[in-house]
């Protein structure tokens, strides 16, 4: 059986649970601060990955896996607390379009580090997205870059090292949930002394007045809080381990690359649905614009790759 549409399934499944994540994200960081709500988002899909090799084996991150746990902790470190100090002050689209700008820069650091060829394909496809980009962040004529949006900017450059390093990891005998793990609990240790001292200076609930908004059915704050806390971790889990069985399969990042813009369609969904936003003219020419290019980059090298097995053997 053809396992060709297997990573753009995974792929798909990854950018849901991301915008699922970034969506409980963005109602958690009216009630908890930027430096605790990252360090919680690493610690806890952490515990959860890393409980796993309970019942497959304990797998550490030795010699040549070392390095890219390291690296990639430090990425999502920078990624995350610029995605959620922009996802503070912007709406969940918008900081979701800026983070979403990591795909673009793939390919340069794909072809800096590992000098993989350019794809004309994936460069018309990423150049379509990024028009798609200019206008769901702002308008035709520009963008008009405030603090935040080049903390959205920082988020996807960050996010982008990110993924070009998750797919060196996935290529490697590592298996996902030891390499996603053992990066994400990296990441919590790096950022457990700012929590510490914040969560001292101003408790785990800093704004009793914004927490109050969370209150759901019988459960209190503090138990909303915590559920939460736990889909989000359940969501970010998804988000590793589908992406990781995706790149596991393709080629290279590139190849994948214009599918992680999949991540808006669904953040427009929960913002409309959730937050009673609607959306602009502009805005929905960029989601268009978003969908061809990834549908073109998904099915257009099937189709060719399809011609050229059907066409007649020479003689």
């Amino acid at each position: 059986m053809p396992s060709d549409l297997r990573p753009v399934l995974f792929m798909l499944v990854s950018t849901f649970s991301l915008s699922a994540s970034g969506m409980l994200a963005k109602v958690l960081s009216d009630v908890l601060s930027i430096e605790m709500l990252a360090f919680l988002r690493f610690l806890l899909p952490a515990t959860i990955m890393l409980g796993m090799l309970t019942f497959t084996g304990w797998v550490f991150p030795t010699g040549r896996t070392l390095r890219p746990v390291i690296i990639r902790a430090l990425c999502i470190v920078g990624s995350q607390i610029c995605f959620l100090t922009s996802l503070s002050k912007l709406s969940l689209v918008e900081s979701i379009v800026l983070f979403s700008t990591g795909p673009l820069f793939i390919p340069v650091l794909e072809k800096l580090i590992d000098k993989t060829p350019f794809n004309s394909l994936t460069v018309f496809n990423l150049g379509l997205t990024f028009v798609g980009v200019v206008l769901q962040a702002g308008s035709p004529t520009g963008i008009d870059l405030r603090p935040e949006l080049l903390f959205g900017l920082a988020a996807g450059l960050f996010n982008a090292a990110s993924q070009v390093t998750m797919f060196r990891g996935a290529k490697s005998d590592l298996p996902s949930a030891a390499f996603n793990g053992w990066c994400f609990m990296l990441a919590a240790v790096i950022l457990m002394p700012v929590a510490a001292l914040n969560m001292m200076q101003y408790g785990f609930l800093p704004d009793d007045t914004a927490a109050q908004a969370l209150t759901f059915a019988n459960l209190n704050v503090p138990q909303t809080t915590l559920v939460l806390l736990l889909t989000l971790a359940c969501s970010t889990v998804s988000t590793q381990m589908f992406r990781s069985k995706a790149y596991r399969l393709a080629k290279t990042g590139s190849e994948l690359a214009p599918l992680i813009f999949t991540n808006l369609l669904f953040a427009v969904i929960w913002q409309v649905w959730l937050f009673d936003e609607s959306l602009a003219a502009h805005k929905i020419w960029g989601i268009s614009l978003i969908v061809l290019a990834t549908l073109i980059n998904t099915f257009v090298p099937r189709w060719l790759n399809q011609g050229k097995e059907t066409s007649p053997a020479h003689s």
